[in-house]
């Protein structure tokens, strides 16, 4: 659940082109979601696209999926060899490491096109629609800090 979580949360980074796995949404409840409505349309409706943009911005994804199909894979091979490294009965910090450095090497691959995506994508959103995604971005990116926080403080809450 977890693994398709990260695949839907990172593609929805890329459509949107640059938060960090998991932040858009780190401060909201499942249950707050709507049934039925995967990530991308959550962005979508909490960015009120129009149709005319919805269909702009599936067209750039569909027109990149066979790059970021194996970028994909790649970083979930990865993150997956990497757990395997920590719990192997023989694992090292040399083991490990080099695991992570392949984690950070497909997650390099991914920003890059993020990047390239962002290109194509950001044209297509109003400036409304950019500094409400960024807001998003901050209000995940404060979320998160907060949950640091608590946790560095011991506290459960």
């Amino acid at each position: 659940m977890k693994n398709n979580l990260f695949i839907c949360t990172l593609a929805a980074t890329l459509a949107v082109g640059g938060l960090t796995t998991g932040k858009i949404f780190a401060a909201e409840s499942t249950a707050a979601a709507p049934a039925g409505k995967s990530l991308l349309q959550r962005i979508a409706d909490k960015l009120d696209l129009s149709e005319d943009q919805r269909s702009q911005i599936k067209s750039v994804l569909d027109d990149e999926k066979d790059v970021l199909a194996p970028l994909l894979s790649a970083a979930h091979d990865a993150r997956k060899n990497l757990r395997a490294a920590i719990r192997a009965g023989d694992a090292t910090e040399a083991s490990v490491r080099a695991a992570a450095a392949k984690v950070g090497s497909a997650e390099a691959d991914l920003a890059v096109e993020r990047m390239k995506l962002y290109g194509k994508i950001a044209p297509i959103l109003t400036d409304a629609q950019r500094q409400q995604f960024a807001e998003l971005q901050q209000h995940a990116d404060e979320a998160i800090d907060g949950s640091i926080a608590r946790y560095g403080s011991g506290s459960s809450n």
